[in-house]
């Protein structure tokens, strides 16, 4: 039987005895890359949920990905993970395989990604205890890892789950029923931070394909990052966001609503932003812009994007804008996008394909995460944003 997130906890701090962990003041910071996989000369930046029902997270899987790097085992094997606040387990074996020694312990694990029927990636296996070590150095003993048996539609070596353990529920085949303690839980566990919060930094893409993609802050915010203080928002109340990184916000473009205040959730994992559908009709009704099928995305005029106005996110106390360069894709990188036309403008907006009210109303990705800093504090459950150098950048 798998045992439960307390009975775990308590054995992951009984094992760690005789081998201390060092515990940093300061956090622990793990530098990110990111990977762009060219097939045919473009990426598939996200499965198309256009007009499909969202019965869970749809994690949006993307081939221009965030990747964090961690060895596992002695001697250790890199491999590189993506990095992913929508899902919760962390496991390896999808491209790198693994042959380690370290100790099997008969739990198995299956994770499908995407929304009720249209899963877009899965993968099955076991958990192995192994040494992990961070790439600054710190190295954590005894660490409970995914590992991989079977893998479908998944090009990397894995992903490192940063999302809130509620979501591990019927994802333990020995115990559907139980939890099981995150990346950052064993962290805390281990004595390696003092506090379950991460830090995100994303630099945003732009046309000369730079790897440096920002990095990861373990154990409390990266605050040389930061241009502004962090303003912090209480996870929502509502049902199906607030098990994942599940926020309340309102949208407003000019002087206009565009999205009420309502509930839906911060994915590292998704590429675009996404709105409820009744919600992006308004934004496409207030900027002008049209849909180019081919692209799958909202296209617009040159005279029109010289007009566009700040989107307005109102979260906690905040008021985070995104200016109208930071609404498009970067235009050097149209030839990446299927589809696309080279000389177009396209945002970064698109529909849920579900009305305000289902639960989880809007997705904010990894486009508006490399404008503002992002908090994600599990102590105090809480998230937090503040701008960075790039709030204001005009790369795209």
């Amino acid at each position: 039987m798998f045992l439960t997130v307390s009975f775990l906890t308590l054995l992951l701090a009984l094992s760690i005895t005789g081998s201390p962990v060092e515990v940093r003041n300061s956090p622990t910071i793990l530098p990110l890359t990111r990977r762009l996989d060219f097939s045919n000369g473009t990426i598939d930046l996200d499965h198309n949920m256009h007009g499909k029902r969202v019965e869970s997270i749809p994690m949006l899987f993307s081939r221009g990905r965030h990747i964090v790097a961690l060895d596992v085992g002695n001697p250790p094997t890199t491999y590189n993970l993506v990095v992913d606040t929508g899902s919760a387990v962390t496991w390896i074996g999808g491209g790198t395989q693994y042959d380690g020694t370290g100790v099997n312990t008969g739990r198995g694990v299956k994770v499908s990604y995407g929304g009720g029927q249209f899963s877009v990636a899965s993968f099955s296996g076991t958990f192995f205890v192994e040494t992990v070590t961070l790439r600054d150095g710190l190295t954590i003993p005894n660490y409970e890892l995914a590992v991989a048996s079977t893998v479908s539609n998944f090009r990397f070596d894995g992903i490192l789950g940063l999302a809130p353990p509620d979501i591990t529920v019927n994802t333990l085949t020995n115990d559907p029923s139980a939890t099981y303690p995150t990346f950052t839980d064993w962290l805390v566990t281990a004595g390696a931070i003092r506090q379950n919060i991460v830090g995100i930094f994303f630099r945003p893409l732009t046309g000369d394909r730079n790897t440096d993609a920002g990095g990861l802050a373990f154990g409390e915010p990266d605050y040389t990052k930061c241009t502004s203080n962090i303003v912090y928002t209480d996870i929502t109340n509502t049902r199906r966001s607030k098990k994942y990184w599940g926020i309340d916000q309102r949208i407003t473009y000019g002087n206009k609503n565009i999205l009420l205040r309502t509930a839906g959730i911060i994915d590292t994992g998704s590429c675009f932003i996404y709105i409820a559908s009744d919600a992006y009709r308004r934004y496409q009704a207030a900027t002008g812009a049209t849909f180019h099928e081919q692209a799958d995305l909202l296209r617009m005029t040159p005279r029109q994007y010289r007009a566009l106005r700040d989107l307005k996110f109102y979260i906690g106390n905040g008021v985070f804008s995104l200016t109208p360069n930071a609404q498009i894709w970067p235009r050097s990188l149209n030839s990446i996008i299927p589809g696309a036309e080279n000389n177009s403008i396209y945002l970064i907006i698109k529909s849920m394909g579900t009305p305000t009210g289902a639960g989880l109303d809007f997705i904010v990705g990894w486009t508006f995460m490399q404008r503002f800093y992002t908090v994600l504090d599990r102590d105090n459950r809480k998230v937090g944003f503040a701008m960075t150098s790039f709030t204001h950048a005009t790369t795209n």
